[in-house]
């Protein structure tokens, strides 16, 4: 499943720049801002996904995408994976 992926990689991408998370678990309405990662941080994160997941979203469409939360997160890549697909 996308979200168990992505919560592994959250946290291997916290662990790589020794960060913490800052919330008590991430939800699908946790604000990104407020978990810890800064954007070091999700530059690793999104790295790390594309290297398990074999596609980086961000790159597959011209307009500019700003998730939020977390949940928004994961629906961008839920989405863009079966727009490969």
């Amino acid at each position: 499943m996308m979200k168990d992926i992505i919560v592994r990689k959250f946290d291997e991408a916290l662990d790589q720049t020794s960060k913490t998370l800052l919330i008590p678990e991430l939800k699908d309405n946790s604000v990104l801002l407020e978990t810890g990662l800064d954007s070091l941080g999700f530059a690793v994160l999104v790295a790390l996904l594309e290297e398990e997941l074999g596609f980086d979203p961000f790159q597959m469409t011209d307009d500019p995408v700003y998730p939020k939360t977390f949940g928004e997160f994961v629906s961008f890549y839920e989405v863009m994976n079966e727009k490969r697909a």
